[in-house]
């Protein structure tokens, strides 16, 4: 069994949805997480505040410089993660069509570097 990351690429940019449909997306997120459950692929998963909300830790030399706000400006951000297991990248990209259809938004599909012991 590996370890892949969903990632949620949320736009910078645009309208957020209405109260309405953010309350349906977030139905079908929820029932999205309930269905890795169901088929014991669910880990871990959750949100992420803005990047407005990011402190970044540079070490430089023996000190470490703190910087606040989002280090990168771009057009999109992580805006949250989904940990799952899966038997292969074909699987994983399954349930990333699945998180994309819940979540509306573009999914990251991406393996860890190791295999995890299950």
């Amino acid at each position: 069994m590996k370890y892949y990351l969903l990632s949620v690429i949320q736009p910078s940019e645009g309208t957020p949805p209405s109260a309405e449909a953010l309350a349906e997306i977030m139905g079908n997120v929820e029932a999205f997480h309930q269905e890795l459950r169901e088929a014991g692929a669910w880990v871990f998963a959750g949100g992420l505040h803005g990047p407005e909300t990011a402190t970044v830790l540079r070490p430089k030399g023996e000190d470490v410089l703190i910087t606040d706000g989002p280090y990168a400006e771009g057009k999109e951000y992580l805006g949250g993660l989904c940990l799952i297991k899966a038997p292969d990248l074909d699987a994983a990209l399954e349930w990333g069509r699945k998180a994309g259809r819940a979540t509306t938004l573009p999914i990251e599909v991406r393996p860890f570097l190791h295999t995890a012991e299950d």
